[in-house]
């Protein structure tokens, strides 16, 4: 690979200093003239008809200067997929935090109050909170307005590939089970939040808690009937997402109504407990799955029906459930598979993105499988996962062309660092060592409609200082970091002279989908080298004239211009930049612009058949979990996870090293302990992060990242993705470690104590 003055080393994140000390700006931080606090009655039913909403007392009450309800406003129905969500409630409550009303005052005493004084009758109807009640034929219609719907199933797919289900009479072993998956809450920092204003010609200004403003712009302007353009999102610092700040939430649209309604600019910020039962978590998936193998481990053939609990609105969780029955299949080489997948309404919190977008669920069911087949034929799981792993140059059974796969480097690192053949045949008692991979998009292409790929401004300005502008969201994840790296790297400029703009605003942002789909590097980063080559070309022309050279046989080192043939520094970049853009261009920046537009092998996945080459890249893992448990109490202990990540290049390690140490303890609370329980009337019963069991600190095990390096061609400095392939396989290879450690397997996750503990019993 190439030698990088930048690129490769951990650098210090450029927005440390803001952050750890606390000048960073959140939506939560933005105050502004007159403004009013708004706040959210929500509906304690789970399914319910609304009869009557009576808001005559708190309209009355001293202080309160908005009150809304669905009757008050003009709205329309939205949805990433369906349409099928109002900002407010109209006729029905479908799940417990529905937003029913809402109110602007002076301070957050008295918005409470008034919504204690909004009186809602309700007339109560059973909820349905399990997927295959709601699926059965006289279940009522969570959605009765929607007379395509059926036994609530909102959404279907299916695919054959190859022989599909035919191909198991080539098997000599069929192992087949039955797998759930639960409700996972993203756990962000900065809870939904977010700030409006209306100015005097009717625009609309947004300070919003989102990763993709502009897809929130989009779907806000069809929520309340107004252009796009009459909406400008602005996205300050951003206290984290993980998927569950993708899209619209009903807290925008509302704070917008309110803010008209007040003629004051209004803040509406969820408490904890509110963010637990209105924001959008990870969706549930039930998974029948079944899988055929040859007697040396060949994959044969593959069945799945995954039934996934969409919640009162199913928001994204169409898309994610078809990335469940495509993703994991493309980390082998398997070549007959039957897929079908159903999206069901119930009464329960909607879902959304969550990082790995459908991929743990069925990686959960599908990596466990695999170590069940072994089992029955004899071998060891890694040798199974070796002998059927993806290789580069395949074309995947979905049509993914993949330039650049080191899944085997990566199986065969992380097993040699765990020390995995010793561990597996002679574990201490109570100890295991489990595996699983992975495979995620880098770049994902079926994430747009009218436009997918991303744009990037550069300015340099008198100083000869770089300032970078791009649509793509910093949530966290470090984007701001690579990207001035990405910038000074391609333009030459030390790093001190680049400056990555924090803040997305739709009114001079180039427009961008956000963070999601582990796009931002990918494509994000392509705009950005794109538009630090043409900002140095111009540097360059501009330099070669003033110095009388050729600007063939100029560059620029260290934020200087040098003579390529002799290697001697010519002049400094601010004293070009200050004579080119005060003479030459009379004040205005030199102004370098990249647009990437994804190649066109890269397509959208035909709708029907989801084949398709759709992204530019593939991030391609393995993990191995080591695992203690405590037979008296089935408590378990992860030891330490070996991460082996195909990785393309690491442009900064320290932040890839952080992006792996966080995805891991995100999976070890999705198979260990986070989960949403609820009472029989479908109310949250652990609605904070006292009782939703999180890990702690103290909790972390050891994480050991190595990196494959592959060099992938589509991407910037050969970089992938790395946020969402962090997480995918972390709670399946605990569950194999824990079979590996007791001799039982839990299907269902989490993987508590209590469900240990009886599997053990039922053992003995």
């Amino acid at each position: 690979m190439a030698e990088y003055s930048v690129i490769g080393k951990s650098v210090l994140r450029v927005d440390a200093l803001d952050k750890v000390t606390g000048t960073a700006v959140y939506s939560t931080d933005i105050k502004l003239p007159g403004m009013l606090t708004g706040k959210i009655k929500t509906s304690p039913c789970a399914f319910a008809r609304i009869l009557s909403v009576n808001t005559k007392k708190a309209r009355s009450l001293p202080g309160v200067k908005a009150v809304i309800t669905a009757h008050d406003v003009s709205q329309f129905p939205y949805g990433p997929v369906i349409a099928d969500e109002l900002p407010l409630a109209d006729s029905y409550a479908r799940y417990e935090g529905d937003a029913i009303a809402a109110v602007a005052a002076i301070d957050e005493e008295t918005a409470a109050q008034a919504l204690d004084l909004i009186e809602v009758e309700y007339e109560e109807l059973t909820p349905l909170l399990d997927p295959l009640k709601a699926m059965a034929p006289d279940a009522p219609a969570i959605h009765p307005e929607r007379e395509d719907v059926k036994q609530n199933i909102a959404y279907h797919a299916e695919y054959v590939r190859g022989e599909g289900e035919a191909a198991f009479k080539y098997a000599d072993v069929i192992v087949e089970d039955h797998f759930t998956t639960q409700i996972q809450h993203q756990g962000y920092l900065e809870p939904q939040a977010c700030v409006t204003q209306w100015d005097a010609s009717g625009k609309l200004t947004i300070w919003g808690s989102t990763q993709a403003p502009f897809r929130v712009r989009s779907m806000l302007a069809t929520a309340m009937g107004i252009p796009e353009h009459r909406i400008r999102m602005i996205q300050p610092y951003l206290g984290g997402g993980f998927g569950g700040k993708t899209y619209l939430h009903p807290h925008f649209p509302i704070c917008a109504y309110l803010s008209r309604a007040a003629g004051r600019p209004v803040r509406l910020v969820y408490t904890r407990e509110e963010d637990f039962i209105q924001a959008r978590p990870r969706m549930i998936e039930i998974i029948d799955v079944r899988m055929g193998f040859k007697k040396d481990g060949t994959m044969v053939a593959k069945s799945v029906n995954v039934i996934g609990d969409g919640g009162a609105y199913v928001g994204a969780t169409p898309n994610i459930i078809t990335t469940s029955i495509i993703r994991p299949d493309c980390i082998y080489r398997l070549a007959n598979i039957k897929a079908v997948a159903n999206v069901v309404y119930t009464n329960t919190i909607p879902k959304s993105p969550f990082r790995g977008y459908g991929n743990p669920e069925m990686l959960f069911a599908t990596e466990s499988l695999i170590d069940m087949a072994a089992e029955k034929l004899g071998l060891d799981p890694m040798e199974v996962r070796l002998k059927n792993c993806s290789q580069k140059g395949d074309t995947t059974v979905h049509g993914w062309i993949l330039n650049t796969c080191g899944l085997e480097d990566s199986i065969r690192l992380a097993a040699q660092q765990a020390d995995w053949k010793n561990k597996r045949q002679k574990p201490a008692p109570y100890h295991g060592i489990g595996m699983a991979c992975q495979v995620h998009v880098a770049g994902n292409r079926a994430v747009a409609k009218e436009y997918d790929g991303s744009a990037a401004i550069i300015n340099v300005d008198q100083y000869g200082k770089v300032k970078l502008i791009s649509g793509e969201s910093e949530l966290g994840q470090g984007m701001l970091t690579v990207f001035a790296q990405m910038a000074a790297e391609e333009m030459g400029m030390d790093m001190a002279d680049v400056q990555v703009l924090p803040y997305i605003d739709s009114d001079f942002s180039p427009t961008g989908h956000g963070s999601s789909a582990s796009r931002v590097t990918t494509l994000g980063g392509n705009a950005v080298r794109l538009a630090a080559r043409d900002a140095r070309r111009q540097l360059i022309e501009h330099a070669a004239q003033k110095l009388g050279v050729k600007a063939d046989d100029l560059e620029i080192k260290n934020s200087k211009f040098v003579a390529k043939s002799s290697q001697q520094e010519l002049a400094a970049v601010k004293d070009i930049a200050r004579d080119t853009v005060l003479r030459k261009l009379g004040g205005v920046p030199i102004i370098g612009k990249g647009e990437y537009v994804v190649p066109a092998n890269v397509v959208m996945p035909d709708r029907t058949t989801k084949y398709g080459n759709y992204a530019v890249a593939y991030a391609f893992s393995a993990q191995v979990a080591e695992v203690a448990v405590d037979p008296e109490t089935g408590k378990v202990t992860v030891l330490n996870v070996w991460v082996g990540e195909d990785i393309g290049k690491a442009l900064n390690p320290k932040l890839c090293e952080g992006q792996i140490e966080g995805g891991v303890v995100q999976g070890m609370g999705y198979a260990l302990s986070e989960n949403y329980v609820y009472d029989k009337e479908g109310k949250l019963l652990n609605r904070n992060f006292t009782d939703y069991k999180m890990p702690l600190f103290a909790n972390t095990p050891g994480v050991h990242s190595i990196w494959v390096e592959t060099n992938e061609p589509g991407g910037p400095f050969g970089g992938k993705s790395i946020g969402e392939p962090a997480m995918n396989p972390t709670a399946v290879a605990i569950a194999n470690a824990v079979c590996h450690a007791t001799g039982v397997r839990i299907k269902d996750l989490p993987i508590t104590p209590e469900k240990l503990l009886a599997a053990l019993k039922a053992k003995k």
